[in-house]
């Protein structure tokens, strides 16, 4: 717990740095940018299939005619932008994860490295192209499962459960594993996740419940419809800053316990001072001699 915790606050003082500020920024401007390209080439053409795709669907057709019997049937119109909109928004967060996880990370965990551990060696040997389809093989999974789970979300208290864990769990494997990848050779990577499979998968839950608190900015009903370009870029955005603060939460955590692996005492990592200063406007100097 205590390890997790100063993970957490220096993770936090982290993301106000300039250079992770614009690495957060510029994912999102390639994701916006497909986002856009996409909405403005395919989105008539894919309400007008979703459209079709639910009226061939007997359940949706149901579900339709209840909406009339009701006396709501202006929502009629609604509900292939919003099935749309609920498929897609999954695929941008994917997309953003690998973003981070094959393009940020790598920059993330060398800046904590050269801070706080200027003396850990990099013994890692596992390729990019394993890392890649390490990561695309989680993601997968964890899209398996999560279309297996859509009916336990017609369940209240199932609906508020089973994604935050599902992107947790993803997050737990993708992060730990990219964050190592470059430092930690197989041995000590294995050893590591037994060691610390639990912290590291708490830490995965809870920005799996962070990850899921951009699906709020769809709360708004009809408003977010016709706002879907906008909120999708806020989406983007907020989705994109959670993953940067996870990976840094991931590399502090991972990082120290592998350099405590190697010198195999708690208190040289807790005298290591920061090799940079951590100076923020309006901050005092954070990492100069602070505890590990």
């Amino acid at each position: 717990m205590k390890s997790s915790l100063d993970a957490l606050w220096r993770a936090l003082a982290y993301c106000l740095l300039p250079r992770v500020i614009w690495l957060s920024v510029l994912p999102l401007v390639l994701c916006v940018g497909a986002t856009g390209l996409l909405g403005y080439f395919f989105w008539g053409d894919g309400v007008t299939l979703t459209n079709d795709l639910l009226h061939r669907w007997s359940l949706a057709q149901t579900l339709l005619d209840g909406l009339d019997a009701l006396g709501l049937s202006s929502l009629r119109g609604m509900v292939a932008p919003l099935v749309l909109v609920a498929a897609a928004v999954p695929v941008v967060v994917v997309v953003c994860l690998l973003t981070v996880a094959q393009v940020m990370v790598p920059s993330l965990v060398r800046l904590v490295r050269v801070r706080r551990f200027p003396d850990l060696q990099s013994q890692g040997d596992e390729s990019w192209v394993w890392g890649v389809l390490r990561s695309i093989g989680w993601t997968l999974l964890a899209g398996a499962v999560l279309l297996l789970s859509l009916p336990l979300w017609l369940i209240p208290p199932f609906a508020a459960i089973v994604p935050p864990l599902i992107w947790g769990w993803l997050s737990y494997r993708v992060m730990t594993g990219d964050v190592l990848a470059e430092v930690a050779s197989s041995g000590e990577r294995a050893a590591l996740l037994r060691a610390h499979r639990g912290p590291l998968w708490a830490i995965g839950i809870v920005t799996g419940y962070l990850g899921a608190t951009p699906s709020l900015l769809w709360a708004f009903g009809a408003t977010s419809l016709m706002l879907a370009p906008l909120v999708i870029i806020a989406s983007v955005w907020l989705y994109t800053g959670i993953f940067v603060f996870s990976a840094l939460w991931f590399a502090h955590y991972a990082l120290k316990a592998l350099h405590t692996l190697r010198t195999g005492s708690e208190a040289e990592v807790a005298s290591a001072p920061d090799s940079t200063q951590l100076s923020l406007p309006g901050m005092t100097q954070l990492g100069h001699g602070d505890p590990s």
